[in-house]
């Protein structure tokens, strides 16, 4: 991937705003393949599209890009109105999210990440305050899109630290997170907070006790759920079925270290 911006496609805008986002479309349109199916490339959605910025001819996937001009996305990235956003996520249609930050100074990409939208739960979105009456949109509520709630599976890198993924390392990784498509709603709501909580594990090998550590913040989350440690060993069966985890015997777990991760 060229990780360098076309300048010319932004000469005629005055906005900042804008600029950015003429030129990280743009990069997209002319650089990205679709992570899903390798597609060669990727179309352009119309304008002020309700639902994605783009989506392959050949797939059918759709994703919405979010940029940030800084050197790492952090915790997280600031979006549009929150109840757009809950209602994105809810629907059938929901998109796959492409998230890029960028060097300004040196117009190029520095990151280029793809979150699986099974992967995009409601709890995932902050709401923020609303705008003061001040404000030429007073009461209007943004939202931020908390990246440190998205475990680490479901994180699929393009480009890393302005680095290229091996498209075949990209496809396979994708393909390793569409078991949580075919879960249930509330069940992968607990998969993925189990998968959160095995990252927060800095050692590749753990027990029960390490995982039951995580009991009563999980119960915080599902607090009429009153056998917690009895959840947490039926999600840990689940991502043991699914080559997440390879369970060593006796309580012990061993994180499958997946070369396309």
């Amino acid at each position: 991937m060229n990780i360098y911006f076309d300048l010319s496609v932004a000469e005629n805008y005055k906005s900042n705003s804008q600029k950015a986002r003429v030129l990280t479309e743009d990069w997209v349109k002319r650089n990205s393949y679709c992570p899903v199916c390798g597609a060669e490339s990727l179309n352009a959605m119309p304008n002020n599209s309700p639902v994605a910025d783009f989506a392959c001819h050949n797939c059918r996937e759709e994703f919405e890009l979010k940029s940030k001009n800084a050197i790492s996305f952090g915790s997280k990235i600031a979006d549009g109105a929150f109840s757009t956003m809950i209602d994105r996520i809810q629907a059938d249609n929901n998109p796959n999210f492409f998230f890029l930050t960028y060097d300004k100074r040196n117009s190029k990409v520095t990151n280029f990440m793809l979150v699986p939208k099974h992967f995009m739960t409601e709890n995932m979105i902050e709401k923020r305050n609303p705008l003061p009456s001040t404000a030429r949109r007073a009461g209007w509520i943004g939202c931020n899109i908390s990246l440190a709630q998205i475990p680490n599976h479901g994180k699929i890198y393009l480009i890393q630290n302005g680095i290229s993924t091996l498209k075949e390392r990209v496809i396979n990784h994708w393909q390793n997170t569409l078991f949580l498509r075919k879960t249930k709603h509330e069940r992968r709501g607990w998969l993925l907070d189990i998968m959160k909580c095995l990252d927060q594990i800095p050692k590749d090998i753990f027990n029960l006790q390490e995982m039951y550590k995580f009991e009563t913040e999980l119960k915080k989350k599902y607090p009429n759920n009153n056998f917690v440690k009895d959840k947490i060993r039926q999600q840990l069966q689940y991502l043991r079925d699914q080559g997440i985890i390879e369970f060593l015997g006796n309580g012990n777990y061993k994180k499958v270290q997946n070369e396309n991760l």
